[in-house]
């Protein structure tokens, strides 16, 4: 859009109406951008599309139709065309639908397989596994996300939601985190996952990193 140039040049005392000459448009077009620069419409869309981009960093498996369902839940009024639209408008690949637990194949892992199927530990907090159940409740899914300390073979964390998001495993972390004393507690504990987005996602590895915890996938 060229209207914040010419208003830039008026400033700078280019009359409007040459600006809008050697740029092209009317300066009708001009002086209705002017009275009102950014539409609601704009500012709806501007607001969705930054919002699109957190939630698919957080969780980059996520369609669009998911990623307008992760967004609501977030307090953000949007529709599916409206994510849709955004998702286009940031180069946002993953937008369309996807079926999960549809047999799609994991993606790249973000840590390496430090456990290599050798699931023991000599003590506490030395090795965490987790991992991510669905579960039928009436005519709707539940997601389970539980933590398990290996030494004791015990839950030590666990979350449930309707939506299988990176927050799901971030909350069953935070509360193995808490149970167990806090970061102080766990300095160099291994979180063993699969690749699933969840644990790949931004937010679930931040959470690993800044509480000293370290990420294994298998």
């Amino acid at each position: 859009m060229s209207y914040p140039v010419v208003k830039d040049l008026a400033r700078d005392g280019i009359p409007v109406k040459l600006s809008c000459r050697v740029l092209g448009f009317s300066r009708q077009a001009y002086y209705q951008w002017l009275a009102e620069p950014v539409s609601e419409r704009e500012w709806s869309d501007a607001h969705a599309a930054n919002a699109v981009l957190d939630a698919h960093a957080d969780d980059p498996e996520f369609g669009y139709r998911f990623l307008a369902d992760e967004l609501r839940g977030r307090g953000l009024a949007v529709s599916d065309h409206q994510v849709l639209k955004a998702c286009r408008l940031v180069r946002v690949r993953c937008c369309h639908s996807i079926r999960r637990g549809s047999g799609k194949r994991p993606g790249p892992a973000v840590h390496d397989d430090l456990v290599r199927r050798e699931f023991r530990a000599e003590k506490p907090n030395q090795l965490w596994l987790t991992d991510i159940s669905e579960h039928w409740a009436g005519d709707s899914k539940l997601y389970l996300c539980a933590v398990k300390d290996v030494f004791s073979n015990r839950i030590v964390g666990y979350s449930i939601d309707r939506r299988m998001s990176s927050q799901l495993a971030v909350d069953a972390l935070q509360m193995a985190l808490a149970r167990r004393g806090g970061k102080a507690g766990v300095q160099g504990c291994r979180v063993h996952s699969d690749r699933g987005s969840q644990f790949r996602a931004r937010r679930f590895v931040e959470t690993l990193r800044v509480n000293g915890l370290v990420g294994s996938m298998g």
